[in-house]
């Protein structure tokens, strides 16, 4: 690693029940897993949801750590060993991993994104708005960790602490000035993100997701809503107050709190003026600037992005210039066309409410004479509550609907279209088809379009591959979108 930090001054500020061994020692090294744990490592013995990291400290011993941090201490403790016991371990590592790396969040600009849709676009955006800028800039996202124009494929929407603060130094070193962080909830609720020092949090909207982690739409809530109480008095909460819950985020920040809103006085404000298929004019806090986004969300997020912007000190004029010249993000509300003008958009919605947003914008920018035709499914091993809902939104607001399969994961695929079927009501049955392999779904819908027609491929977006029995296939929707588009 290339780092040696003395334990006793990874230690300072932390909350020690007891030490048993000598606090001077040298560590080259600090990791949760034992499988990384070297000669002269910190082992920090965490409780997963599934594995208890007490049961590796022997292993983590035998490949070489000469320190130890866990909430229980063992029957028998090596006399060549250090023992720090802590009430927290998991809490504690975020501390720890941040003053191991030398508290680089301090020496950047760190925002944070927060909500259920729209962080990577936001955080997407910023990273991009503030290289247009001349800055240098770290992005950490649910597709990529991006350090200026180094790109890294992203494993979970936020990383581990170890490799958060790893990246973060990483960043520093490299001269960056500025990073923007998708926060999820679970990162919040399992201390990922302890022991940073954000300089702004954003929070986009708050829908139903996650509930297979959180259990109920309160934990999810307090989750989120946990990430602004830590936010120090230095720092900037901005929030969206269209969303009901917008408001619910301030109530306890220490944060300077600013606000923004398509529908009500606010901080930032932002109409939508004209929409077409390629773009719409905005007027942003009176400020007209067309954009190549389509839809309100859109216009929610870039009013976002404008917000977070001006907060960090950016002078409004160039930042309004630059969101004239940016593109929307891989796989969200990303457009194709045919040779023959059938019209195609790729989107990552796979909760009811960003479906009903992206078919909402759509809509919006529809003459009324084309037929829209919307390929959804909904992933394995998740939130089963979406899937009736996901179908009813897609029937709703679409001509045509071809349900078919997400990322099936270890469930049955047709299993899960059946629960999707549930919430279409009879009389909307005759516009829905339901085909299990996704492919064919894609080919089906491209065959049933005609020129001017709008074609919705929901639920994967930038994703690359589809998960089925523990083993993910090659799977790109925007490329089969392309294959087929060849054809016609």
């Amino acid at each position: 690693m290339g780092e040696m930090k003395k334990l006793k001054d990874l230690l300072c500020g932390i909350e020690v029940t007891e030490i048993k061994g000598n606090p001077d020692i040298i560590l080259e090294g600090i990791h949760f897993d034992s499988r990384n744990i070297e000669k002269n490592f910190l082992f920090i013995a965490t409780r997963g949801t599934k594995v208890d990291g007490h049961s590796f400290i022997p292993v983590a011993i035998d490949r070489g750590a000469t320190a130890i941090v866990c909430e229980e201490f063992p029957e028998v403790i090596p006399s060549d060993v250090t023992f720090v016991k802590v009430g927290d371990a998991s809490a504690t590592l975020g501390f720890l991993a941040s003053a191991f790396y030398g508290h680089p969040s301090q020496k950047l600009q760190l925002v944070g994104v927060t909500g259920t849709n729209g962080k990577t676009t936001i955080a997407s955006l910023l990273y991009r708005l503030f290289r247009n800028l001349g800055y240098k800039v770290g992005l950490f996202s649910t597709i990529n960790v991006i350090i200026n124009d180094e790109e890294i494929p992203a494993t979970h929407t936020t990383p581990d602490a170890i490799s958060l603060n790893a990246s973060l130094k990483k960043m520093v070193d490299l001269g960056c000035s500025f990073c923007f962080m998708e926060v999820s909830s679970h990162s919040v609720a399992q201390g990922r993100i302890a022991g940073l020092y954000y300089r702004g949090g954003i929070f986009t909207n708050l829908t139903h997701d996650h509930l297979d982690y959180h259990k109920t739409f309160a934990e999810y809530l307090k989750a989120k809503k946990r990430f602004f109480d830590s936010l120090s008095s230095n720092s900037f909460a901005l929030t969206n107050c269209d969303d009901k819950n917008g408001l619910v985020m301030l109530q306890n920040t220490s944060a300077i709190k600013r606000t923004y809103s398509l529908r009500t006085l606010a901080d930032f404000n932002a109409k939508v003026i004209e929409h077409h298929l390629d773009g719409m004019l905005l007027t942003i806090n009176g400020r007209e600037v067309w954009t190549h986004f389509v839809g309100k969300f859109n216009a929610s997020n870039l009013l976002a992005v404008y917000g977070a912007a001006v907060l960090l000190g950016q002078d409004q004029e160039e930042v309004l210039r630059e969101i004239s010249n940016l593109f929307p993000v891989a796989g969200r509300f990303e457009t194709f066309r045919s040779a023959n003008g059938i019209f195609a958009i790729v989107d990552y919605a796979h909760t009811p409410d960003a479906l009903k947003n992206v078919l909402d914008g759509i809509n919006e920018i529809r003459c009324g004479g084309e037929t829209l035709i919307t390929v959804v499914g909904a992933g394995g091993d998740r939130d089963k509550t979406k899937r009736p809902e996901m179908a009813h939104e897609a029937v709703v607001s679409s001509d045509k609907v071809i349900l078919t399969s997400d990322n099936p994961r270890s469930e049955e695929p047709e299993d899960i279209i059946r629960e999707m079927e549930a919430g279409i009501e009879a009389h909307q049955k005759n516009k829905v088809v339901s085909i299990i392999n996704r492919r064919e779904a894609i080919r089906t819908a491209c065959m049933m379009a005609r020129p001017g027609d709008i074609i919705l491929v929901a639920g994967k977006g930038h994703e690359t591959y589809q998960e089925i029995k523990g083993i993910k296939h090659h799977f790109d929707d925007r490329e089969v979108l392309k294959e087929v588009f060849l054809t016609l």
